[in-house]
């Protein structure tokens, strides 16, 4: 399950829409936050984390943010 994940995650980061990649606010970008959390906490909470991570990416939010 791990790896069907991870997977899918590098597959939106080489052929997603690059004005996705461009746009993000945080640092490190959600799809690599999501990766982090994954290795950090587990699929299950670190999808969950990546997730959140991703619903908070709208203005004003922003900066640095490592799981």
């Amino acid at each position: 399950m791990k790896l069907l994940i991870i997977s899918l995650i590098r597959l939106y980061q080489k052929y997603g829409p690059k004005r996705l990649h461009d746009a993000c606010l945080f640092e490190p970008t959600c799809s690599n936050y999501m990766l982090l959390a994954i290795e950090k906490y587990g699929v299950f909470k670190g999808t969950l984390k990546g997730l959140k991570r991703i619903l908070r990416c709208h203005q004003p939010n922003g900066g640095v943010d490592y799981p």
